[in-house]
């Protein structure tokens, strides 16, 4: 009777990549894979690319595209509060915007964790904070610090939802061969019933690397933190978000005269299938190299590849810029901010030593 050869070894096989891990972290190897794609398409379309143009009216989208993008974040800050209002918590609104703009940009760190590592830093110092001068992030009753289980759920529940409402956005595009399915995926797994332990599965697999200053025995003592219910409230600013980030990348289309060449669903679906992939895949900082490699491959076949690349490359530079406008906005208005509540108690303070001061 012939044999047929086992599965086991799919079924071992995390277990197996745990104990022989690649060289350098998957994340390197992720890193170099995108890259080279990136860069062999760079090569072969090279004088194509040299010879695009845009005209002024290219030049245009563009800096409505970095308007739309720098919006884009600042809803996303809004997202982050909605989720930290239905948390339980009480945020103050525009501090945990300022904070969110101020600290986006330090996902292009070697790591691409820091963005996410100053947040918790920041939930869990609370009063700390707030007396070296810092605004306070929430109100009471809540208080003005959350312990680390709260600040890891807080700040790790956000790119979940952005990545949901992306996939939620898809069929938008159509059937696309059965990737339209991918939309089933959010909607069972924002149910409390899986979300709770896989929320408890990053706590304690990030904890680590997010709250640097916990010993051994805190890390194993964590307890994780339950959400109250289905995230249908936060969801909703993150679908609201990652519409914006789709038109500033439509605005990078229109630059280059490429709002022909395909569907506006299908710029869409592969668009959010690109920024999905590079939000949650492990890579390099900021999703560099993956969004453009998987944008790549998923539209390559109906697109030229010159005009693609330019659209993409185009885009990576757009946002870029705007996170930096808006880390740069953020700085300049907490530091308004801050002079603004000095002024009020430096006057008391003027005043007091005059009506105290020594008389003849």
């Amino acid at each position: 009777m012939p044999t047929f050869p086992s599965f086991s070894f799919l079924r071992r096989w995390p277990a197996w990549l745990a104990k022989h891990p690649l060289p350098g972290g998957s994340r390197l190897w992720v890193s170099l894979l995108s890259f080279g794609f990136v860069f062999a398409a760079l090569i072969g379309n090279g004088p194509q690319l040299l010879a695009t143009r845009l005209d002024p009216q290219g030049w245009l989208w563009l800096t409505i595209g970095v308007g739309i993008s720098l919006l884009s974040l600042v809803v996303n800050g809004l997202a982050w509060t909605v989720g930290l209002r239905w948390l339980g918590f009480r945020p103050a609104w525009d501090a945990c915007v300022r904070l969110y703009l101020r600290t986006n940009l330090l996902k292009y760190l070697p790591g691409g964790i820091w963005h996410l590592v100053a947040r918790v830093q920041r939930l869990r110092r609370g009063e700390q904070a707030k007396a070296n001068g810092d605004s306070g992030l929430l109100a009471a009753p809540a208080g003005s610090s959350l312990t680390t289980p709260q600040a890891l759920v807080a700040v790790l529940l956000d790119p979940l939802l952005a990545a949901s409402a992306a996939l939620l956005l898809i069929p938008l595009g159509g059937w696309q061969g059965g990737l339209s399915l991918l939309a089933l995926l959010p909607l069972v797994l924002l149910l409390p019933r899986w979300l709770n332990p896989l929320l408890a599965r990053l706590e304690r697999r990030r904890a680590r690397q997010l709250a640097v200053e916990l010993r051994p025995d805190e890390l194993e003592a964590l307890e994780p933190f339950a959400l109250p219910g289905y995230p249908l409230l936060p969801l909703v600013p993150q679908l609201v978000f990652v519409l914006l980030r789709f038109l500033g990348f439509a605005c990078c289309v229109l630059a280059f005269d490429q709002q022909l060449s395909l569907a506006w669903p299908s710029w869409l679906a592969g668009f959010l299938l690109a920024w999905t992939v590079g939000l949650v895949v492990p890579g390099a900082p900021g999703g560099l190299g993956v969004f453009e490699a998987v944008l790549l491959l998923r539209l390559g076949q109906e697109i030229p590849e010159a005009p693609l690349l330019a659209v993409a490359l185009s885009y990576r530079l757009l946002v870029t810029l705007a996170d930096v406008l808006a880390a740069l906005t953020s700085w300049l208005d907490d530091a308004l901010v801050a002079a603004a509540e000095r002024r009020p108690s430096a006057r008391a303070a003027n005043g007091s030593m005059g009506q105290t001061g020594p008389t003849d």
